[in-house]
């Protein structure tokens, strides 16, 4: 190990700028935008195959032919939706077309309610006629134009409503929704965080049924936030089950347009599981629902008559740990198949199914995990995918036949590639970066050929060539079992290989995560930057319990969450310290959310090698987190107590020795305040010192350009001072 650190330390020598160069301030990053790397702005591929669309620098939508990457025409002009406005002046940045691209759904004045979860005033373009029309006046959630684009579904006040353009009529499809009690076509909030599902409902592709949750959360036990700002501070009040308590009950429901009737599907007599996702298949009468056991182990796929509601399982997948879920499940148009993805042989591979359920073919293979199915283009028989294969830290896109022959890798250039298909699999949108290189976005053909580069942000890394950047550097380390560890490295700026230097780790650590990823990260990259200015050495580790390595290694922290996590990082900090160029008296670790999480455990558990410690939102007791995700790992604490209790920072808190910065949003929802005043009366209980910051009405993200700076000066400060 220690020779594998050195040779990364020579490699970077020649890469450091030299003192002339312009130093990188917390102010570049947070307020002034000076790393901002470009995008492509309202890039869609259109459903003929041919041509793709782009909003350009007035947000005109401009039409594109993929072959040539030539402007073909103007979709829309940005003076005809302001004159259908009546002179206002209207974005469509936020804008997604109707299936028969007739029409534009265009979302404005969008407010946040939780991570995903939004409502916004919508308006409607008609391409052809160039008419704007705003059908609801007040805000709603998701809206959604059926198939032929005659009729707009949206959730108002947790009620699905549609409307009617042909009727120039609003009709409400259900009449019980209530704040705190009932949802009907949205999600509660633990299914938004943590199924990545919040959108309720889906139209067929006929457009005359909707199929929609409905969730009666009125017996899952209630948060209430406090929200200051005013004389008298309200109280937020939403839903929220910690592990082990009761869940909101879920079902599925069908409304026929035609008849006005609501179908309820079967989903069974057990009402304590989880639908983590429903969708329809190619015939458009029979709706797909994935059932999932509360503990999380077992899968199943019930397909379902949207006539009469009458269900049947088609799929059954257990696991001895856990099962994710995921959106990879694809019903093909010869109304036979499917095509999923489970890890059922150690590795998340890709399989191909007939409707009964029967395994027809396993299409990839190896010791490696597929990281994202991209689609299956059924003319060329073809499937799309990207996956760890060369190197977990890294991503690249092949292509593999539903037979499961001919893999070829399309991806060409060393680092994390994402790809976007056109309708037809006949071309795609590469966007491909490493960690020290911003993204170019390209697009390419279905043989991974480049036809031409959209944004390459060249004019970004002309301008990093004046700043002091030290390059980050990727190499693999074992822990105390052997397994191999990924991990990057940044040195500081001007190394001399005979001083001795501060570390920091940076620490995730969930299950399936990755922080080592040779992609570009953009604002904490370059914080990094900012103290490897100031001398310190930055790592981090990805250790037991994270993704892409395949599901033992991701799986072994199953009901001891935390406990092999936080012995890799205190293993890995350990061999550090024994580098002739660390000081092994200044070895710090930081971390957000269940990264927070770590550095509260290694700065008690790991008293002896971590001098300093920042806990960003941490959870500091499982027993406060969400059931689905904790429950997922852990089971419940009625099951597993114990190991709930002994890998809680709260628990070791009289072992801290070093200095130890705790740091909270008041305003969060997802892992709430709770966790930091538990940890802190603890410390206080104890005699233990230690300093805080609070955020106040922040959430999780502890967003906005000027609390952004402000926290990162704080945080930059303490580690200044104390490491």
């Amino acid at each position: 190990m220690k020779k594998q650190f050195i040779l990364i330390v020579f490699t970077l020598l020649f890469a450091f700028g030299s003192n002339s160069q312009t130093k990188i301030t917390l102010e570049d990053i947070w307020t002034k935008g000076t790393f901002s790397a470009r995008g492509v702005a309202g890039f869609n591929s259109l459903k003929d195959g041919r041509y793709y669309c782009n909003l350009d620098d007035e947000q005109n939508l401009l039409r594109y032919a993929f072959a040539s990457g030539r402007v073909v025409d103007t979709l829309v002009k940005i003076s005809e939706v302001k004159k259908a406005n009546g002179g206002l002046n209207l974005s469509i940045s936020n804008f997604s077309f109707s299936e028969d691209e007739s029409k534009l759904l265009i979302a404005t004045e969008t407010e946040a309610i939780y991570r995903h979860s939004s409502q916004s005033i919508f308006y409607v373009f008609d391409l052809q006629k160039k008419t704007l029309l705003n059908p609801i006046k007040d805000k709603v959630r998701y809206a959604t134009l059926s198939s032929d684009a005659s009729k707009l579904a949206f959730v108002r006040n947790n009620d699905l409503y549609y409307y009617d353009f042909r009727l120039n009529q609003e009709f409400r499809i259900t009449k019980d929704g209530k704040d705190n009690e009932v949802i009907n076509g949205a999600t509660d909030w633990v299914y938004e965080e943590e199924f990545a599902i919040w959108k309720g409902f889906s139209w067929n592709g006929s457009g005359d049924k909707i199929a929609f949750y409905r969730f009666d959360e009125s017996k899952v036990p209630q948060f209430e936030m406090t929200m200051y700002g005013t004389l008298y501070p309200k109280q937020d009040k939403f839903k929220y089950p910690k592990a082990g308590e009761a869940n909101s009950l879920v079902n599925i429901f069908v409304y026929d347009l035609k008849t006005e009737l609501i179908t309820e599907i079967e989903t069974g007599k057990e009402t304590d599981i989880y639908l983590p996702r429903m969708q329809w298949t190619q015939n458009n009468e029979v709706l797909c629902v994935q059932r999932l056991n509360r503990l999380q182990n077992k899968l199943e796929l019930l397909l379902a008559d949207a006539k009469n509601g009458k269900s049947k399982v088609i799929y059954t997948e257990t696991n001895p740990y856990y099962i994710d879920i995921t959106d990879n499940l694809t019903f093909l148009n010869d109304g036979k198949s499917f095509v999923f993805t489970s890890e059922r042989d150690g590795f998340n591979h890709i399989y191909l199914f007939d409707l009964n359920g029967k395994l027809q073919k396993q299409l990839t293979k190896g010791n490696y995990d597929v990281d994202e199915f991209l689609g299956v283009d059924a003319k060329n028989k073809m499937v799309y995918y990207s996956s760890s294969e060369v190197n977990a830290a890294e991503r690249y896109i092949y292509a593999i036949g539903l037979n499961g022959k001919n893999k070829a890798k399309l991806s060409n250039g060393k680092g994390w590639h994402n790809a976007y298909f056109n309708s037809d699999y006949s071309f795609y949108l590469d966007v491909f970066s490493d960690i020290n290189t911003p993204p170019v976005y390209a697009l390419l053909n279905r043989k991974g050929e480049t036809v031409r580069v959209l944004e390459d942000n060249n004019a970004l890394r002309e301008k990093l060539k004046s700043y002091q950047i030290a390059k980050a550097s990727f190499a693999e380390m074992q822990n105390e079992v052997g397994d191999n560890m990924n991990y990057f490295s940044i040195l500081p700026s001007q190394f001399d290989s005979t001083k001795k230097y501060p570390v920091l780790m940076y620490v995730y650590g969930g299950p399936g995560s990755q922080t080592v990823m040779n992609r570009w990260s953009g604002a904490n990259y370059f914080w990094y930057q900012h103290l490897a200015q100031q001398g310190y050495i930055i790592v981090s580790v990805d250790g037991r319990g994270t993704g892409f390595k395949g599901e033992k290694f991701k799986k072994c922290t199953y009901l001891n969450l935390g406990k092999f996590e936080i012995e890799d990082q205190i293993y890995a900090a350990k061999q550090l310290a024994q580098l002739p160029f660390v000081d092994a008296n200044r070895i710090g670790i930081w971390g957000w959310s269940f990264g927070g999480y770590m550095a509260g455990l290694g700065i008690s558990k790991g008293n002896d090698v971590f001098k300093a410690a920042i806990s960003v939102a941490p959870v500091t007791n499982w027993r406060y987190y969400d059931n689905i995700y904790t429950e997922r790992f852990m089971r419940t604490p009625q099951e597993n107590g114990k190991n709930y209790d002994d890998n809680s920072p709260m628990n070791h808190v009289e072992k801290i020795k070093g200095n130890y910065l705790i740091i909270h949003g008041t305003a969060d929802d997802n892992v709430h305040f709770q966790n930091a005043v538990e940890m802190v009366d603890q410390m206080i209980k104890k005699g233990v010192r230690f300093d805080s910051e609070f955020y106040p009405n922040k959430n999780h993200g502890i967003g906005g350009s000027r609390v952004r700076l402000h926290l990162y000066e704080r945080m930059t400060r303490f580690l200044v001072e104390k490491l």
